[in-house]
């Protein structure tokens, strides 16, 4: 038992641990900005300790530490970093400064990585819950919100639907295999290609649970409602971690002990991405809530995503893993700029609110134009290498469809990135916003200028991502 695998996580724990118990003894004051202070100190210390840590396999089995692993969890670390950053100062303005916030931030956290970690299934279901109770409750946190309320229950309840099923996949999968770790499931169905229907049952059940928390078509509906109505540092962290942990189990799951059955879920996943690219750019056209349009958003980039996946290969998830690098670097500089939109105390939310925000603001203005023409895939931002990416994997094994449809989606897609663009330097300006606080600032333009300069350290970041693709087809 290599228990040291594991020391990022065990870290992490106690640091939420001891988040815990800080806010409990102290009955006087304000303690969400030391808790928030200590929480980033720990991410910056889970950070290094992720790339120092060494690989193998652990916990008799349960656990794994590879170069797959280490670059998924450091996305998530740094998703989490950001999102207590932007709620420094927005959850002070909204009543939601609470410790309890980032412990359960701090607490996802470790779930998500420990689904990146795992190599057999009971550990895969304990890190997909341990993230998700987190989240049902960061969703509703905000009690004098009703719409906040709201997206709580929804997500709870639909979230325990897909629990449930991707359990009963789990047990099926486990009954028809008579295994659950995943090195014992690829040898079985490596020595008897002969899929038994039982087996096909539990694995797509399985594929229904993590589509759901990736926001995958056709089990979406959740999430223009919840984006909605959770807090945004809440909606930054829900569009990035819990997904990139979810993406991850797909990824090492599929490519892994499922491996061998690639012709039998190839075509799944293909119809999939096309729904999702489909759904997702169509139905961002028409909403004027800049928060629900990131939501169909959102689903569209994992059907982006997707992409590489169905191609099956070494480099199509080599594709995936930067097009999620990208989506991590816009995605949240958007949602950065949505928590700076706030008049005189009072958050706004609606896409015309940024009219003539290029007068009235041109540095915000300008950040917002650069995470919208990458998110379109416009040249040479970080968005387009992602998409290049998955959709060069795609036409390598002759998923032609799959590309036409995906480029013809993008120049949909374009239309509403674009319309915010006209909207801000084009319209009439309306009341400037607020002052950003320091924080905002800082990770709107720290985002923006990864997002621009990405292709600096496009090539890094593409031999990290093909060393981490290799280690799953190891």
């Amino acid at each position: 038992m290599n228990w040291t695998l594991a020391i990022p996580e065990i870290v992490l724990s106690i640091s939420g641990l001891i988040i815990l118990l800080w806010g409990a003894i102290q009955k006087k004051g304000n303690t969400f900005f030391p808790c928030a202070i200590l929480s980033v100190a720990a991410f910056v210390a889970v950070g290094f300790l992720t790339l120092t840590v060494s690989n193998g396999v652990g916990y008799d089995g349960l656990f794994i530490n590879d170069e797959f692993a280490r670059y998924m969890k450091l996305l998530i670390i740094i998703a989490g970093f950001l999102s207590i950053i932007l709620s420094i100062d927005f959850n002070g303005k909204n009543d939601t400064n609470c410790f309890e916030f980032i412990a359960l931030i701090v607490f996802s956290t470790v779930g998500a990585m420990v689904m990146v970690s795992s190599n057999n299934l009971m550990t895969l279901y304990m890190g997909l819950e341990l993230s998700s109770l987190a989240l049902y409750i960061l969703c509703a946190i905000d009690r004098k919100n009703v719409f906040s309320a709201e997206s709580g229950v929804k997500y709870f309840v639909l979230g325990s639907v897909a629990s449930g099923i991707l359990l009963y996949g789990i047990s099926m999968i486990y009954g028809f295999s008579g295994g659950m770790g995943y090195a014992n499931i690829h040898q079985i169905i490596a020595s008897d290609h002969a899929l038994s229907a039982g087996f096909a049952v539990g694995l797509v059940f399985v594929l229904v649970g993590l589509c759901f928390k990736i926001s995958a078509v056709p089990f979406h509906m959740w999430t223009p409602d919840v984006y909605q109505g959770a807090p945004t540092p809440v909606t930054t962290y829900l569009s990035t971690a819990p997904k990139f942990a979810a993406f991850a189990l797909f990824l090492r799951l599929m490519v892994g002990p499922f491996g061998h059955l690639s012709p039998q879920w190839q075509l799944l996943i293909e119809v999939i991405a096309i729904l999702s690219i489909i759904v997702g750019s169509i139905g961002a056209i028409g909403q004027v809530n800049i928060k629900r349009m990131m939501a169909y958003s959102s689903i569209a980039h994992m059907g982006y995503a997707l992409v590489g996946l169905a191609a099956a290969t070494p480099e199509g998830v080599m594709g995936t893993l930067v097009y999620l690098t990208t989506y991590l670097f816009m995605n949240i500089g958007t949602f950065a700029v949505i928590a700076a939109m706030s008049r005189k105390g009072h958050i706004v939310e609606n896409i015309n609110d940024l009219a003539g925000l290029g007068k009235t603001d041109p540095g915000i203005a300008t950040a917002m134009a650069i995470f919208m023409f990458s998110m379109a895939g416009v040249p040479p931002l970080a968005g387009f290498f992602g998409k290049f990416l998955v959709f060069k994997a795609a036409l390598g094994v002759d998923l032609y469809a799959l590309t036409i449809i995906g480029i013809l989606a993008s120049a949909v897609g374009a239309f509403f990135y674009l319309r915010i663009v006209k909207i801000m330097f084009f319209d009439k300006a309306a009341e400037a916003l607020d002052q950003r606080s320091l924080s905002l600032s800082f990770v709107t333009f720290s985002m923006g200028t990864l997002t621009l300069v990405f292709m600096l350290f496009l090539s890094p970041v593409i031999q990290m991502g093909h060393i981490a693709a290799q280690s799953l087809f190891q």
